[in-house]
């Protein structure tokens, strides 16, 4: 059974070749994710359709964990996630926390600017 570190190491490496079903897996039932700058999704279910809806604008995400630390069953990352579209690649700055529990993971809550994602895509004025 993988630590909570590998637990989340391994879902990060797991969006390099993203499959929603493979993401969704590494979640409780009633998980929470929750991109701080949206409303959190709620639910393996959710989470799955999430990412299934996440993916039809990027098609991978390579996260490079700069720094990751464990206490306990929290794990908190610094990480820089690179978004790939069709005609575009976006680096995002970000900090993630995770709560593990029995080999899945509870809550993850990302913090990033989402500036960078609208100015990507001009959405910003």
């Amino acid at each position: 059974m993988p630590t909570p570190d590998e637990l989340v190491r391994d879902m990060c490496r797991s969006w390099s070749d993203p499959d929603p079903d493979r993401i969704a897996s590494f979640f409780a039932e009633n998980a929470v994710y929750h991109n701080i700058p949206l409303e959190p999704v709620v639910g393996r279910t959710a989470i799955r359709d999430f990412i299934a809806g996440f993916l039809t604008t990027f098609g991978a995400i390579d996260f490079d964990i700069h720094h990751q630390i464990t206490s306990g069953n929290l794990v908190m990352n610094e990480r820089t996630d690179t978004l790939h579209s069709a005609d575009k690649t976006i680096p995002l700055p970000v900090t993630g926390v995770f709560e593990v529990a029995d080999n899945t993971i509870l809550a993850w809550r990302d913090y990033f600017d989402m500036g960078v994602i609208n100015r990507a895509f001009n959405l910003e004025g």
